[in-house]
């Protein structure tokens, strides 16, 4: 099986798309829980000295 790069992307959307057809009290626990699963992604991706464009 071919895996190919909007995949990510695609089950980003497949989630949102749950949360929105949540209840409100349960989409802002949902909205929470996925923007901490996020955070940590970003907090342990490899990082490289400087950001494009910055000095």
């Amino acid at each position: 099986m071919e895996h190919t790069r909007d995949e990510p992307a695609d089950a980003l959307w497949s989630r949102l798309r749950l949360i929105e057809g949540q209840p409100l009290d349960a989409r802002a626990d949902a909205y929470g829980s996925l923007h901490d699963e996020l955070m940590k992604r970003l907090e342990s991706a490899p990082r490289s000295d400087a950001a494009p464009g910055t000095r």
